[in-house]
């Protein structure tokens, strides 16, 4: 009762819009709807999370030999620039528009809802490859527990999943040095380990008749999947502090291979043949290829993670220095990989009596056969084994992390009241779902479809997604006004070396790509193994299915529009009324005029009252409503 008198004895209340800040009393200003999405503990989270998202398997088994067969050092001069036309660019453009909004793949269409099918086709591609990519992550699980014996079960022939061309592929010696062996009609132990036992493909007629599910890989990928679970149980909390081990774990691994690799007699021979430089490559059109390839697949951009992560940033995390943190490191990692892997193939070649092109594979092949069977070569085979596998779990698991917070971030901050206070359930029945559709890949057959995965589903389907959303930023949102919210974010613009890259340079590269894909196509293969009609036809219809996300989004925000058909495309390409940063205090300018309740037609002052103080970042709204002003005062004379 006391409290009522009290109220009706005080002075008549102040409109909000008028208030000053001593007005306000203890009144508390910081109510936001993206407080409940969680955030970063610390700026190390962020930048680890991204070293270990991009730093993947590619890093390992795709680069050395993507370099060795396009060039070798020669190879660095298309990689570098790809790197500076392609990868820098694109990177900045997707972690600037996860940190603006605060939003998701999905979610961040508001910046022209027109285009939202894009962020659905990100999430169909992304759930396809975190189904397959899981499946690596239990081959390397199956290894690494086959490691922890004294004897590598894939050092010698004569188990029961060994046939007659068995060999075991270790040169014998005479007086003059090493015999050389005939490779061709013989088959290592390691490879029947991989492809008889593991892989148990004997037992399956080809993708049509997979045959039966394999029970040791079936728990591995459950494994798998629970590992990934707990990590990311409590969102970018969780999997923000797993990253710690994760992203930096595989860099004390990879070094000890290096050391041990540049130790072993004839590693200089498999070094040579990895950076020799042989610059008339460069002529060719496929090395440029090669090398956008190997940039845009190994940074993971458009896959929705890079911008994912930076919506857990603070507003003015400087990510401009990150960008060049994690791209450049990133290249230095994979450099380094490849010197880890060919000092040891050089071994492996002097040891077997053959040159380094005939052991040097590249993916599973490099991973599962070649590497495998380098280490039974070493003293302390199963040491080394096991710190090989450990790294390739180590770098793997990053990169699932941020795969499935993409899926669980973009469909929450669709539904945010009805998931994201169930965010644990909803991760959770997002992995189960995903590990019964990857059963298929635990069968005797089920590398086929692995395969048929990794060929199609992140491939030109991909590029289209990149190509659009660069197009939809730079032309229909418009650059100018996109820098506008980057200096409003970051204090300053960038500059023309950014611009040209999103206006021009990394679109038609992409565009090249794209094109380059299509027409160099072949069908899917694995070893001798031809894939079906119907398979290819499958594929290319996963391909055409992200494709087709876009065009299908576009209908729907058209038909959600009133007016004639170019008014509804005005309409649905146009920012939304609530698009912006997602914290009032950081909604300065232009966007104050977009908060609820805002009448007053000079929105920046009245949140200057509202907030007190004038903050540097403050000033750059200034300056961006000034620009604002004076591009209205030219338009109109």
């Amino acid at each position: 009762m006391k409290k009522l008198q009290g109220a009706h004895l005080r002075k008549p209340v102040t409109p909000d819009l008028l208030m000053t800040p001593s007005d306000q009393g203890d009144v508390d200003l910081d109510v936001d709807f993206a407080a409940d999405r969680g955030n970063w503990t610390g700026k190390l989270d962020f930048l680890l999370s991204c070293i270990g998202y991009c730093v993947g398997l590619g890093n390992v088994w795709r680069f050395p030999y993507r370099a060795y067969t396009n060039g070798g050092g020669a190879f660095l001069v298309p990689y570098f620039l790809m790197l500076a036309i392609c990868g820098i660019p694109l990177f900045f453009l997707e972690l600037s528009l996860g940190q603006f909004s605060s939003l998701g793949p999905l979610a961040v269409w508001k910046i022209s809802p027109l285009f939202k099918g894009a962020g659905a086709a990100m999430l169909l591609i992304v759930g396809l490859v975190a189904i397959y990519y899981n499946m690596i992550i239990a081959y390397v699980l199956f290894y690494l527990f086959a490691s922890l014996t004294s004897n590598l079960p894939w050092e010698h022939c004569g188990n029961w999943w060994n046939t007659e061309r068995c060999l075991e592929h270790r040169g014998s010696k005479d007086g003059n040095g090493v015999l050389p062996l005939n490779l061709s009609s013989t088959v290592s132990p390691s490879e029947e380990y991989w492809s008889r036992y593991v892989l148990h493909i004997q037992g399956s007629q080809g993708i049509g008749q997979p045959g039966e599910i394999r029970w040791n890989l079936c728990l591995c990928l459950l494994l798998a999947w629970v590992i990934v679970f707990l990590c990311i149980l409590k969102g970018v909390k969780s999997s923000g502090k797993v990253v710690y081990f994760t992203a930096t774990f595989p860099y004390l691994i990879l070094l000890m291979l290096l050391v041990r690799g540049v130790t072993l007699p004839g590693a200089w021979k498999g070094i040579q043949f990895y950076l020799t430089p042989q610059f008339h490559h460069l002529l060719s059109s496929k090395v440029w290829i090669e090398a956008a390839l190997q940039i845009f697949y190994s940074l993971g951009v458009g896959f929705g993670g890079l911008l994912t992560f930076a919506s857990y940033n603070t507003f003015h995390q400087n990510i401009y220095r990150d960008t060049f943190i994690v791209t450049v490191g990133n290249a230095i990692t994979s450099i380094l990989a490849g010197f880890a892997i060919f000092s040891v193939l050089g071994y492996m070649s002097q040891e077997l009596g053959v040159p380094v092109d005939q052991v040097a594979k590249a993916g599973p092949g490099l991973a599962f056969v070649v590497y495998p069977q380098a280490m039974t070569m070493l003293p302390l085979s199963p040491f080394w084994s096991f710190l090989f596998f450990f790294m390739l779990l180590t770098l793997g698991l990053d990169s699932q992390f941020a795969f499935l917070e993409t899926i669980v971030t973009a469909v929450t901050d669709e539904f945010p009241y009805y998931l994201r206070p169930k965010k644990a359930v909803f991760s959770g029945l997002i992995c189960v779902a995903m590990y019964l559709m990857g059963l298929i890949l635990t069968t005797d057959g089920g590398m086929y479809w692995l395969v048929l995965l990794d060929d199609y589903s992140a491939s030109f389907g991909l590029m289209v997604v990149v190509i659009t959303t660069c197009l939809a930023v730079t032309r229909v949102y418009g650059i100018q006004r996109f820098c506008r919210d980057i200096h409003m974010m970051l204090g300053f613009k960038p500059g023309l070396y950014f611009r040209a890259c999103w206006l021009f340079l990394s679109p038609a590269t992409l565009l090249a790509l794209l094109v380059y894909s299509i027409v160099k196509y072949q069908p899917s293969e694995y070893g001798s193994y031809r894939f079906p009609a119907w398979a290819e036809l499958l594929g290319i219809l996963m391909g055409l299915l992200s494709c087709l996300m876009i065009p299908a989004g576009m209908l729907v925000a058209v038909l959600r529009e009133e007016g004639s058909l170019w008014e509804r495309l005005q309409q649905a390409s146009r920012p939304a009324i609530d698009w912006g940063p997602s914290l009032e205090e950081n909604r300065t300018g232009m966007y104050v005029a977009t908060l609820a309740g805002s009448q007053s037609p000079k929105p920046l002052m009245v949140h200057m009252r509202k907030y007190g103080g004038i903050t540097s970042f403050e000033n750059t709204a200034i300056e961006v409503d000034r620009e604002i002003a004076e591009e209205e005062e030219e338009s109109m004379m």
